[in-house]
């Protein structure tokens, strides 16, 4: 979470808090634990994000970098699944990392992507401040890949891939769109 909203981890952890007192997360312990909103963290989220969509006007320029991610959305999925497969004799089998003219070849493509995805990332960031951190996480993200750390684009919690989703619920979030 500090990764993603840019706050100190001990400025993070305070925030949590307060807003376990308040009713709005809940903290389940575990391998797979962690923060959770809950009903009303999610109604206060939805309100808080809607009047600040209000205040700011920029529904519009939102609305029309959502567009722009939907139309990118399928290929980044696209280059996920080259990532995280390949095709050995005309099967297809787990990309283990072994051949790295075929992961250069991933990355470039990616790296194609990303020059476009930037471009949303800027446009949304200078309509609204909160997203400012996307552009630069997933450059991040792209950067660690090309000095070969291969979880960086599909795997890890900090992935290309995992911060283009968080993207994406930001935005269906911002707009009031549900997920089905």
């Amino acid at each position: 979470m500090a990764e993603a909203t840019g706050l100190s981890e001990s400025d993070v952890e305070y925030e949590l808090i307060a807003f376990a007192v308040a009713g709005r997360v809940t903290h389940s312990a575990g391998d797979f634990g962690g923060w959770g909103l809950t009903e009303a963290g999610r109604a206060a989220v939805a309100e808080w994000i809607a009047d600040e969509l209000e205040k700011v006007g920029t529904r519009t320029d939102v609305a029309r970098a959502y567009d722009g991610f939907l139309a990118l959305n399928p290929e980044l999925l696209n280059l996920c699944t080259a990532w995280q497969t390949r095709s050995a004799d005309g099967v297809m089998t787990l990309n283990d990392h072994t051949d790295p003219v075929y992961d250069a070849r991933v990355l470039d493509r990616l790296t194609d992507f990303d020059t476009r995805a930037q471009v949303i990332c800027a446009d949304l960031a200078a309509t609204m401040l909160r997203f400012q951190r996307y552009g630069l996480r997933l450059a991040d993200a792209l950067a660690r890949a090309k000095s070969g750390q291969v979880d960086y684009v599909a795997v890890s919690t900090v992935s290309y891939h995992t911060v283009w989703f968080q993207l994406h619920e930001d935005l269906l979030t911002t707009l009031g769109i549900p997920r089905f």
